[in-house]
């Protein structure tokens, strides 16, 4: 059962995005991305308050990923980015993403914080951020 309310072409662009964000990482990587996504929309909180579909989530401005800022968003969904991101919609969450609502990558260590977000941790080149439980308790539910 999905946590987000999705149709098959926010399937498609999700598995796009987690491709173009996460794919230097290899499917973990990709999973994180994804992890982040759906968490931006079943967050109700911060900067997510109105994003309520995938589609929202992936266009948002201010705020939202660079593939879609900067022109590179344009790679058609494979079959196996489309599984991973079916995993991801169905609620499955990966370390260290599995709360996180920001990721990006440094030019060197990850810092402690951003956007007021403690660091969760590192995979590979991307260093994720997750709200506490008292700012986003939305992003912990399990629906």
């Amino acid at each position: 059962m999905a946590v987000v309310p999705y149709n098959d072409k926010e399937l498609k662009m999700l598995a796009r995005l987690m491709r173009e964000e996460g794919e230097g990482d290899g499917p973990t990587g990709m999973l994180l991305v994804g992890n982040v996504g759906v968490n931006r929309v079943r967050a109700t909180c911060l900067d997510f308050k109105n994003i309520n579909s995938l589609e929202k989530m992936i266009f948002q401005r201010p705020g939202g990923f660079e593939a879609t800022q900067k022109g590179y968003f344009y790679q058609r969904a494979r079959s196996n980015e489309i599984d991973l991101a079916k995993k991801v919609i169905a609620g499955n969450r990966y370390r260290p993403g599995e709360y996180s609502l920001w990721f990006f990558r440094p030019g060197g260590s990850c810092p402690g914080t951003w956007y007021g977000q403690a660091n969760s941790g590192r995979y590979k080149s991307h260093c994720f951020f997750t709200p506490s439980q008292q700012d986003c308790a939305s992003v912990y539910s399990t629906r």
